[in-house]
Parts: structure tokens; sequence; C-alpha cells
């Protein structure tokens, strides 16, 4: 018996994580209990020594002492003061008039007011939830098929989990050992790609099957001019003028920026494009301010509209991710500095009040003791499983799998959108991420590529059956019953909870598909992090002040020849030349990170 366990102790360990999982007790006290079960039982048989939880305390001190995790609180509140202080209602009315003269209006502006909700809030039950109870009885209102409505609310609250300042991309960083900072600027462009597919898919279906998504009748257009004119064309060339305004900014980003963070290569990319958006999104809002203060009437009532609701939570995210991308802040401060913000922008409208507040802080609390209690869990259990080696096991499992590092992700990939079925996307990021990550590290797996493929798989926990957290959601707030529209006084039918799990299938197929770009192309995600400067071994030796091969030093200020004179061989006898060998690990370092 003591053989066995001794030879199978790692299966078992996962087998009792399982049955503590099973059992129903809070994830957290699962792991711990697990990791110390099996830590006292290692002992038993001798496999480790009777200090093995010695260090633990240290452990979980450090764990409260981790800056990047203060971002967690930060940017929650941020989002909860948002969405209760009414943005959600706001932006949904207004893009949604934007929208709403063409076939797929409305889907669209629910995309598209989901990815500015996913960047402000991070918080997936807030988006959908806010999304069901305004957007879905518009949809419904007129016509929308119910599988594309009801798929449209649940995929674009989904979008928190891409599309930074997301929660789990901060977890994701943090679980392997990398910058919050790379992680965002990483999943940028494929969260917004994301989004593009989901418009595209729109699209389509607003041209082959028309009478699933129709347009807004013209009784229900809210904004119009005093001669009847809709006032796209004042939104337009407001449009157009700061598109200019932000392209200029582009093409002058290096100069005036480079100099400031003393930075002699190119901007990257996502800080350009995060860069040029703040200026733009400044400019529509400094003439919406003038056009209003000065009655200057140079834009329509919708474009005014537009401005002022969509404008200033577009400004407080470029601020902060463009202070994160920049290097100015770090993401904890960038996420204090939002959740300023957001008071701010609460105090403007008028609706931040002592019970928001106490809601906010409440619920700020619970999630960020919810993350903690994980990770402390998780760290007790990886204790035991490093002592035990399980990571060498694990990499037994991965290393005669065919295709290399391409089978084991698509291996890595099957198995969190199966355990995502099953289980909430923080205590997979918590479990498996911890014991994947070396072994892809191992394997020459970029950690930042890995963490954005992963995350991105992560969403398709939220619609995945039968668990699909964003499909509960929205059945707690979509119609139970027939209910008669107070605007059209027609007979609603309720909608059916199979209509909701139905309309998550295509955009899950669409996650999946970003998902395999995303492997396909690492250039979506690697080629917008900032690299270093590469140096030749003459830079390198000229930068230390050091001479090369056959060179003399040069003579310090203030010293005389005779003092620069080598000093005899026998008084300093060296077996091997240091500089020599400096140059030779500068050669080396340099063909190492040459493509």
């Amino acid at each position: 018996m003591i053989e066995f366990l001794t030879a199978n102790f790692v299966p078992l360990m996962f087998a009792g994580l399982l049955f503590f999982l099973l059992s129903g007790i809070p994830v957290a006290f699962g792991l711990a209990a697990t990791g110390l079960l099996f830590g006292f039982l290692g002992m038993e048989l001798g496999l480790f020594g009777s200090n093995l939880f010695q260090a633990l305390p240290l452990r979980v001190f450090g764990i409260m002492q981790n800056d990047t995790l203060l971002a967690i609180p930060f940017f929650t509140f941020m989002g909860i003061i948002l969405e209760r202080s009414g943005m959600a209602e706001d932006l949904l009315e207004t893009v949604g008039q934007v929208f709403g003269p063409v076939r797929g209006g409305l889907a669209i502006a629910v995309i598209l007011v989901g990815a500015l909700l996913a960047a402000t809030t991070g918080v997936v039950a807030a988006a959908v939830i806010s999304m069901g109870l305004i957007s879905l009885p518009i949809m419904l209102r007129y016509g929308y098929n119910r599988v594309i409505a009801t798929g449209t609310i649940t995929a674009s609250g989904t979008l928190a989990q891409a599309i930074p300042p997301s929660l789990v991309l901060i977890v994701m960083a943090d679980q392997l050992g990398r910058s919050v900072g790379d992680m965002y600027a990483g999943a940028l462009i494929p969260g917004l790609m994301l989004v593009g597919l989901y418009l595209v898919f729109i699209v389509l279906v607003a041209i082959f099957k028309p009478s699933w998504a129709p347009a807004l009748p013209p009784e229900a257009r809210i904004y119009r001019e005093d001669n009847g004119s809709s006032g796209h064309r004042s939104l337009l060339v407001l449009l157009l003028i700061c598109g200019a305004a932000g392209y200029a900014w582009s093409r002058v980003h290096g100069q005036i920026i480079n100099p400031m963070v003393e930075r002699s290569g190119p901007a990257p990319g996502d800080e350009v494009f995060i860069m040029s958006m703040t200026v733009a999104s400044l400019l529509a809002l400094l003439i919406a301010l003038l056009t209003k203060v000065l009655r200057l009437n140079l834009l329509s009532k919708l474009a005014q509209q537009v401005t002022f609701v969509l404008i200033p939570p577009l400004v407080l995210i470029f601020l902060v991710l463009g202070t994160i991308f920049l290097g100015v802040a770090t993401p904890t401060e960038g996420g204090a500095m939002g959740a300023v913000g957001a008071l701010v922008m609460a105090l403007a409208r008028k609706r931040l009040s002592l019970p928001t507040m106490k809601q906010a802080l409440d619920s700020t609390a619970r999630l960020s003791c919810f993350v903690l209690f994980i990770l402390i869990g998780s760290t007790v259990f990886s204790f035991t499983f490093n002592a035990a080696d399980g990571h060498i096991w694990v990499e037994h499992l991965f290393d005669k799998l065919p295709g290399g590092a391409l089978g084991f992700l698509i291996v890595v990939n099957l198995l969190v959108f199966v355990l995502g079925m099953f289980i909430d996307f923080f205590e997979i990021a918590f479990i498996v991420i911890p014991i994947l990550a070396p072994v892809a590290d191992k394997m020459g797996i970029d950690l930042i590529w890995f963490g954005v493929i992963i995350a991105m798989n992560l969403q398709t926990s939220f619609l995945t059956p039968p668990f699909g957290f964003a499909l509960f959601y929205l059945r707690s707030v979509a119609a139970k019953n027939d209910y008669v529209d107070r605007v059209t006084n027609k007979l609603i039918p309720a909608v059916t909870t199979a209509q909701i799990y139905k309309g998550s299938i295509a955009f899950i197929i669409l996650q999946l598909i970003m998902v395999s770009m995303i492997i396909a192309f690492p250039g979506l995600v690697s080629d917008n992090l900032q690299k270093g400067e590469e140096l030749s071994s003459e830079e390198v030796m000229q930068q230390l002040q050091m001479p090369q091969d056959g060179e003399e030093p040069a003579p310090e200020e203030g010293q005389s020849e005779e003092e620069q004179m080598p000093a005899p061989e026998d008084e300093a006898p060296a077996e091997e030349d240091p500089m020599k060998a400096l140059e030779d690990a500068a050669n080396k370092a340099n063909e190492g990170t040459k493509p």
C-alpha cells in the first residue's frame, strides 16, 4: 500500500482535489485542504521532510504584499461605480440611436457598448445584466430573432475577459510571472479583432437574413433636428475631423513622446493607437463643449448626445491604458486613477450617493477576498505539488505529444475549454495555469502569448453549457412569462432557456476561431510588445567603458600615464581573460535573441 501511494502520489493528489471540488465545499478551502492533507501524508510516507510547511506563512504574507493584485479591487471598484451611475443605459440608448436606422443596428450597438463596458467595468455579470435589462426588450419589440438577440447580449458581455483592463489578464500575469502591462499590450489587438468578428457576423446576418435583424422604425428615433433630419451628417463630419486629428498625432507621436520617456526606438503600435484615440476623443469633447457653452449650433442633437455620453468613458479608458502602456503608471496606479475618474464622472452626472458607494465597496471587497482566498488555497496546493515534483510528472504527460509545442497548445486549449464548462475562470487560472506554465516555458513558448491564448479561451467558459455564467445572468433578467409591450401594446412571448443556449453557439465558434488565429499568428500578440534595444559586443564594451582586444585603455582625468600602467603579471595573475569572457557572453546573448 505504501509503495502504491508513493508511486502514484501526484495522480492521487489530483483525485483528492477532484473529490473536494465535487463535495461542494468552496474551491479555496478545497485547494488548501488537498495541499495540507497530502503534505502531511507525504511526511508520513517519508517523501518530504518534517519542515515542509515551514516557509508557507512567508508565502501567504508574500501574496498579501503583492502590489500587482491591488489592481483587481481598483478596476472592480471603477467598473461598479460606472455601472451604478447609469452609464450602460445612456450608452445603449445613444449608440442604439446612431446605428438604429440600419439593419442589425441594435445588435451592432450592443456589441460596441459591450466592448466599451468591458474596458470600463471589466465584470461580465454587470455587462450582461445591464444589456439584458435594457436591450433585450427593445430587440424583441422590433422583431429581432431571439437566438441572435440573446447570443449577441451574452457574447458581448464576455468581452470583459479579453479586452484590457481585464481582471483575468491581471491574474494570468501574476500566475505566469509576467508584467501586467505586457499582458494588456499583447491582448489589445486580439480583443479588438474579436469585436470585429462579432460585427462581421451581425452584418452577414443582416444581409442574408434581414428579417432576423430589422432596423429601428422612424418613430423609435428620438434625436431629430428642427428640419426633420436625423443629425447623422453632423456626427460624420465630427468623426472625420477627430479621426484626422488622431491620425496627425500618430505621425508625430514618437517625436513628442520618445524624448519624454527617454526611448530611442519606435513607439509600440498599441501605445500609438491608444494615444491617438485619446487626442481624437478630447478634441471631440472640446468641440462639443464649445458648441454648447457658446451656443454656436455647430453640432446636431445626436452628435452632442453621442459626444457627451460616449467620450468621457472613452477618455477615462484611454488615459488609464495610455499611462500603463507609456510606462508612466503601473497597472495598480492606473487602476487607482481609473477609480478616481469613475467617481468624478459619477459626481458630474449627479448619480453618486452614499448607498451607491456602500454597494460598490461591498462588491469590491467580496470579489477581492474571493480572489485572494483562492490564491492562498492554490499556493498551499502548489506547495505540496511542487515538493512532490508534480511539475516533472506533468512534463512527462506532455513530452510525448505529437506536434511539439503546437500539439501541447491544442491539448491545453481543449483541456481549458472542457474545464470551462464546469468551473469558474478564476479557479482555472489559479489551479491549471501554475501547473502548465513551467511546461510551456520549457518548450520555448512565450508566456505572454500563452497567457493571451488561455484568456481568450476562458471567454468561452461563460457561454458553454451546462454552467455558462453569462447564460445564467441573462436568464435571470429575461422575460420568463408572456408580457404586453408598453410601447407597441403587442403580446411578447417569453424568452426560453433553449433560445438563450442556442444563441451562444455561433459566438462560441467565433471565439474558438479567434483562439486559432492567435495560435497561427503569434505576431498578433508579440508584435505589440516593446522589445529591448539590441546591442553589439562593441557597443556593450563602449557603454561599460572597457577596451576591446588590442586596445589601450584611455587614461582617466587626473591620472598620470604611470598610474595607468598595467600591474606586473606576477602581481595579478589571471587564468582567464575577463574581457574576452564578457565579449563572448554578449555575442551569445545576441545570437539567442536573433530570429
